[in-house]
């Protein structure tokens, strides 16, 4: 059996899985649609939130920015682990305890006002838009490879399966969906990790064989690849990150805006009791550690067969022949993600770091530049094929990457879904709408939802982990701070919270806006995305830390030169933060 029809049965398969799974949990209520009907169990949720959290970033382009940057890039795996632990100790019993069905209705409850909620509205819109484009692109890169086709064409495809399992089942279908996207995204992710740690130190637990001895040369793996890539002009693997500052401000934001996604928040509200919110995410923080213990391992040693690949030797004095490059290369780049420019015609693939401090030692082997360059989202899922794995792993892994991208995409869709039928139409335009209009209403601004997404996947503003990065920062500069201050403080009021969403974002999208080059001020020569250009060396992926301090800044200056709440939201504020009635929660 060819590859390809191989991949076309794993993610056929699994398709098929999650068209039925929405069709037999069809959403027959906005309650279905929008909470699952509040009965999902702890641990059933808990790997739903899973699947929900561990995206096309986390499975596809994670370990891909590990395996490029090193040490320096593990803030990734710090801030997105850190963060779930703010969310679950922080946030999400006491939001479970409120009630609500969204985001935007708590803040518009908590802050007695509907501009409120509106404001919470455009914020989380914002957020989940970025965060959807990373998963759409991912899908995208992986559709491109495993069943060659056009990435827009898989995207067309993807946006096809997401629409019919989560306009049909909504939170519901979308909830027991995801619990297969799980269990195949994990065991996708994990069996070629164990072949491959198997090869390179003989020890099947990938986390313990990246401490462990490289076979081949003897040496601790780590040694190994530092040596390799050192001899190619890279800095050390494992080298420590010089700006400090801008390194604590990206964990922080990434922990942050962890804590304020929507589409993670309202998976708690999908249990019945405030002690299940808890639960589910004690069993999240197991199922998330799979994958997140896992990556390391799969970013080194990709790095590693990546570069033996091209020194065969290991060394950088016998780069392979382009004619004799292996057929993993041949392979991705016809997709575009791998390209070759022979620039000094000498019929070698030369790899190196094209940097003017190590041009000396370049022009001394007679190379004329980096001809060889590597999309860093393929590393996960060209693995396999580099360490020459069976074709059913293959197989394998194209469907745990398309796994990992829509069942993220699945859960912020249905956050923008909610956001716009319940807390827009429902809660502003028409309150008087029937359940039945309002389940319409969800299911159309799903579909639109689906369209939007699918073309900003097309045209992604960068790779998938940095595209997500900047979600985070957003919903760490708008949505957390109100959050917290809703449930912490009972003095901030409802003109101190929209004062200081609207100036926590519109900070933070500024800042981002003009170091992207995405918004021309004059006489800035569209500053350069360089840490020499950026303020006090805070990177943009960086800046919603400092989003949020603003936020919270302009909150309580605010709150503290106007009125304070009335005595019943003072009231509702303490009744939220303590554990009494943590039995059944009310319905809304």
């Amino acid at each position: 059996m060819s590859q390809f029809a191989i991949n076309i049965m794993f993610v056929g398969g699994s398709f098929l899985l999650y068209i039925l799974i929405a069709i037999w949990a069809k959403a027959g209520s906005t309650k279905d649609f929008y909470v699952a009907g509040g009965g999902v169990h702890p641990v059933t949720n808990g790997m739903a939130i899973g699947a929900d959290w561990m995206s096309a970033a986390s499975f596809i382009s994670m370990a891909g920015l590990i395996a490029a940057g090193g040490y320096a890039n593990s803030t990734f795996l710090m801030g997105w682990t850190g963060g779930y632990v703010l969310l679950a100790m922080l946030l999400a019993p006491y939001l479970r305890k409120f009630g609500k069905f969204t985001v935007p209705e708590f803040i518009g409850d908590r802050f007695y006002s509907k501009n409120a909620r509106l404001v919470a509205v455009l914020c989380l819109i914002v957020a989940s838009v970025t965060y959807v484009i990373g998963q759409m692109a991912g899908a995208g890169v992986a559709f491109s490879r495993f069943l060659e086709v056009e990435s827009t064409v898989g995207l067309m495809i993807a946006a096809v399966v997401v629409f019919i399992y989560a306009v049909l089942g909504g939170m519901k279908g979308i909830t027991y969906t995801q619990v297969a996207q799980y269990c195949v995204l994990i065991i996708a992710y994990t069996i070629p990790a164990v072949f491959i740690s198997m090869q390179l130190t003989g020890n099947p637990v990938p986390p313990l064989g990246l401490f462990s001895t490289h076979i081949d040369s003897g040496m601790p793996i780590l040694d190994k690849l530092n040596q390799v890539i050192t001899d190619l002009g890279f800095n050390e693997y494992t080298a420590d990150i010089d700006n400090k500052l801008n390194m604590v401000l990206f964990t922080l934001s990434l922990m942050i805006g962890t804590a304020g996604l929507p589409h993670v928040i309202i998976r708690f509200f999908t249990v019945p009791k405030v002690a299940d919110a808890r639960w589910s995410a004690g069993w999240a923080l197991v199922f998330i550690a799979l994958l997140y213990l896992t990556a390391p391992a799969v970013a080194s040693m990709a790095r590693l067969n990546l570069m033996t690949t091209i020194y065969p030797d290991g060394t950088a004095a016998e780069p392979i022949q382009y004619d004799e490059r292996p057929n993993w290369v041949r392979e991705w780049e016809v997709t575009g993600l791998i390209q070759f420019t022979d620039k000094n015609e000498d019929g070698r693939i030369q790899l190196y770091n094209d940097v003017p401090a190590f041009q000396e030692q370049a022009d001394a082997r007679g190379w004329n530049g980096n001809e060889l360059v590597v999309n860093r989202d393929i590393l996960v899922l060209a693995n396999p094929e580099i360490a020459n794995l069976p074709g059913w792993v293959i197989g394998l892994i194209a469907a745990g990457g398309l796994a990992a991208a829509l069942s993220t995409a699945a859960g912020l869709l249905l956050a923008i879904s909610s956001a716009v039928s319940h807390d827009l139409i429902k809660g502003s335009i028409n309150p008087a709408i029937s359940e039945k209009g309002e389940l319409l209403a969800a299911r159309i601004s799903m579909a639109v939802a689906i369209v939007v997404a699918t073309y900003l996947g097309a045209n992604p503003p960068g790779f998938a982990a940095q595209v997500v990065a900047l979600a985070f920062g957003i919903a760490a500069a708008s949505l957390f701070p109100a959050l917290m201050m809703g449930i912490f403080s009972k003095r901030v009021n409802n003109t101190g919270a929209i004062a200081g969403m609207l100036t926590g974002l519109g900070f933070t999208l500024a800042y981002i806006f003009v170091y992207k080059g995405w918004l021309f001020i004059p006489g800035t020569n569209n500053l350069p995305d360089t840490p020499e250009n950026w303020v006090l060396g805070i990177s943009p992926l960086s800046i919603g830390a400092v989003g949020a301090i603003v936020n919270f800044a302009v909150a309580f200056i605010v709150s503290n030169a106007t009125e304070e709440p009335p005595v019943e939201i003072q009231e509702l504020v303490e009744s939220v933060r303590y554990p009494r009635g943590s039995g059944q929660a009310q319905d809304h």
